[in-house]
């Protein structure tokens, strides 16, 4: 049987709609997606599993450069999914103003040495010159170039994709995990990332980007209801009342629509309850960064 199996990265800028592809080629939620930037922060792992392939799918973190606090992480994340991939995927967004900036996606890619596609996304915008301009700088690599839309042809360039990059997967005796699952993260890390989701939708300028959430307690053995305590971290105090809002209306708003979805997740009523904490310049804390997962370990 020629079964192929390993590890697919989504390599991007920030809110170039990898996030979006992702949930596509997986056909589950299990990336957050808003239309601000750096809202992925950790690598998320989707499993996609056929009669004779098993893709497992990475989302990285959009590609910055940064010497220090979350922004470091975020650059050294991208990095290392690059290095552990079998397999790349170059997403390309049409909307990005700065050419260069996808020229370096593009570089980042095909010095990584290793087998690659590029996927041109967000074709549903007006800017029908843009994809040729990326086909003509692609064609010296001589690698599958795809493009469309996530957001609004999701299954059809999904089926694209994975029909192109199975092939380029390793050969392998089985599958690497269970074909019934379709992500590698728990349910107490898909319910924060919810929560952190809806403080994106819901909060603007700075503060989402400075904001973080942490499990204060997860109990879903005493009862019928899921009982999460969650715990909103943000960089100062005045951030904490616009979070929180005016008589509680902002936080209230985060926790009902995170609670619906973590619901509709779990398959289970929740009581969820929000908390939200002042922690000045958290990112630069060890600590906090280590307990939210914000560093990479050292081999």
């Amino acid at each position: 049987m020629n079964y192929r199996a390993g590890f697919i990265g989504l390599i991007g800028l920030p809110n170039s709609g990898k996030s979006t592809l992702m949930n596509a080629l997986v056909g589950e939620k299990v990336s957050i997606v808003t239309s601000k930037p750096q809202t992925t922060r950790r690598r998320v792992m989707g499993l996609v599993s056929g009669a004779d392939f098993q893709a497992v799918v990475v989302d990285a973190p959009g590609v910055v450069k940064a010497k220090s606090g979350l922004n470091l992480f975020l650059h050294e994340e991208a990095r290392d999914v690059i290095s552990e991939s079998d397999v790349l995927i170059a997403v390309l967004n049409i909307d990005e103003k700065s050419a260069e900036q996808l020229d370096e996606i593009i570089k980042i890619v095909s010095e990584a040495k290793k087998p690659w596609i590029a996927v041109i996304q967000k074709t549903d915008l007006p800017v029908l010159h843009r994809p040729q301009i990326l086909r003509d700088k692609l064609s010296k690599f001589a690698v599958p170039v795809l493009q469309g839309s996530a957001l609004k042809e999701g299954p059809a360039l999904a089926e694209a994709v994975l029909e192109t990059v199975k092939s380029l997967l390793p050969k392998a005796d089985g599958p690497l995990y269970d074909q019934d699952l379709y992500t590698l993260s728990s349910v107490r890390e898909l319910s924060a990332e919810i929560v952190r989701e809806k403080c994106f939708e819901h909060l603007h300028q700075e503060i989402p980007f400075g904001s973080a959430v942490r499990i204060l307690r997860f109990n879903e053995e005493d009862g019928p209801v899921v009982k999460l305590h969650l715990e909103v971290l943000v960089n100062k105090d005045n951030h904490r009342a616009i979070v929180v809002g005016r008589e509680g209306s902002t936080l209230k708003k985060i926790g009902t629509d995170a609670r619906k979805e973590i619901e509709k997740l779990m398959g289970r009523k929740v009581y969820l309850d929000l908390k939200v904490v002042a922690k000045r310049d958290w990112q630069k804390n060890p600590g906090l960064m280590k307990e939210l997962g914000y560093v990479i370990p050292k081999s």
